[in-house]
Formats: structure tokens, C-alpha cells, sequence
């Protein structure tokens, strides 16, 4: 590899370096070309790219990219991953092929921009995918919902129900006709003070004639006088002639 085609590697792995989200560097020693091939597909999954170059061509990227702490990893065979997607997705592929193939160690890598140890790629590996943690965290955030949705639900349903019920009874929006004894009762509470009026009146009438009574009574009283009156005049008229009578008789003894 001449000069230029070594600038033209450094120059593509800087960009890789910059561009990743995590890089995760791994012992690839014993690994076939197909082996190869179908880690490269499966890493694809997670928009993950897995590269192999010289430890010198990485070591002048890592210092062109500013990430000297890939340097101390860069030691024996080395393969690189790049990932710029899911990195719990990315771990769990190489874990998985680590596994399947009894290959691949890893050494360690980068995520941030800060290192990370085998242990918590390894870590990482055990963790559900991006499209696992979206599909739990929606879960939860929808379960309120659904529950709300139900109840709501639940709620309109007993409402329509009792307004069928309603409607049914002819209260709201029905054909049937209101009941006999509600219509009459208002006729006869309106009534009611119409037949006490004469009951009034004769009250107040019989009030007047009992006031005018001890005026019809002096006429009574006077004539009783007059009676009496009279009485007194004819016992005084036979009382008179009563006299004469006597009177005669004497005359008519001394004669």
C-alpha cells in the first residue's frame, strides 16, 4: 500500500471515528470470510459498518479524530465497528457472534466520545434493542390511555343507556302523551280559590245584616213604647170614666 492509498484509509476512518456514535473494537482472529460477510449483514440491522485496518492507519485516524482513548485497544488483530444506530442492537450482534463462532473478543471501544470497558459492552449486549425499549416505554405511556379511553367509553355507554330509557318513558324525545293526573291537578289547584269567593261574600254579608240589626230593632222599641203608651192612656181613660161613673152615682144619691 503506497502513500496515497494509506491517506485515502486514514482519511475514511477519521470520518468513521467522527461520525459514530460507539466504536467497539474486537479480537477477530479465526474468523473465516463468510463469517465475515454474515456478521457485516446482521451489524447492517443497527446501522453498524465493521472495518479492518492496520493498528498503525488507526492510530493516525484516532489522533486526526481527537479519540486518543481508542489507541490503547489497538493492539493484535483488530476489527472495528463502527455504529451510528442502535448500539445496544450492535453489541448484541457481536455478543451473538462472539457466541455462535466462539471468536470475536472484545478489547473495548468508545460511546460518547468516552471509553468504554468489555464489561459494560458486554452490558450493553444484554440490553434490549432501540426498537424494544420504544415499543415498552409506549406501552406504558399508553396503558393510562387505554384505561381512560375504556372508562369514557364505559361512561357514554351508561349514558346513552339511560337516555334510551328516558326516551322510552317519553320524557325526552318520545311519543308517548304525559299522564291524566298530572294534567288535571293543575285545573283543580286553580280552582280552588274561585269556589271560596262566594263562601266570602256570604260571610261578609251576614256580617252587614248583623250589623244592621240593632238599627231594624229601634223601630221595634219605639212601637213597643207607643203600645205601651196607649195601654197607659186607655187605663187612664177607664179610670176616668171609672170616675165619672162614681161621680154620677153620688149626684144622683144625694139628689
Amino acid at each position: 500500500m503506497n502513500k496515497a492509498e494509506k491517506e485515502v484509509v486514514i482519511e475514511a476512518l477519521t470520518t468513521d471515528i467522527k461520525e459514530s456514535d460507539a466504536i467497539f473494537i474486537v479480537d477477530y482472529r479465526g474468523m473465516t470470510v463468510p463469517q465475515a460477510a454474515e456478521l457485516r449483514l446482521k451489524l447492517r440491522e443497527a446501522d453498524t459498518s465493521l472495518r479492518v485496518a492496520k493498528n498503525t492507519l488507526t492510530e493516525r485516524a484516532a489522533d486526526a479524530a481527537g479519540a486518543e482513548d481508542l489507541k490503547p485497544f489497538l493492539a493484535g488483530p483488530t476489527a472495528i465497528a463502527f455504529v451510528r444506530g442502535d448500539v445496544a442492537l450492535a453489541a448484541k450482534e457481536l455478543a451473538a457472534a462472539q457466541k455462535k463462532y466462539e471468536i470475536l473478543a472484545f478489547k473495548g471501544g468508545t460511546m460518547g466520545g468516552k471509553p468504554v470497558s468489555v464489561e459494560e459492552i458486554t452490558a450493553l449486549s444484554k440490553l434490549p434493542s432501540r426498537d424494544v425499549l420504544i415499543g415498552q416505554l409506549v406501552g406504558l405511556t399508553a396503558a393510562p390511555l387505554v384505561g381512560l379511553v375504556r372508562g369514557l367509553g364505559g361512561l357514554i355507554g351508561g349514558l346513552a343507556s339511560q337516555l334510551g330509557q328516558i326516551r322510552d318513558q317519553g320524557l325526552v324525545g318520545g311519543t308517548a302523551a304525559p299522564e291524566a293526573p298530572a294534567a288535571e291537578e293543575v285545573p283543580a289547584a286553580e280552582e280552588a280559590p274561585v269556589e271560596e269567593a262566594p263562601a266570602a261574600e256570604e260571610a261578609q254579608a251576614e256580617e252587614a245584616q248583623a250589623e244592621e240589626a240593632p238599627a231594624e230593632e229601634a223601630p221595634a222599641a219605639e212601637e213597643a213604647s207607643e203600645e205601651t203608651a196607649s195601654a197607659d192612656d186607655a187605663a187612664e181613660g177607664d179610670a176616668s170614666a171609672e170616675n165619672n161613673d162614681e161621680g154620677d152615682g153620688a149626684d144622683s144619691a144625694g139628689a
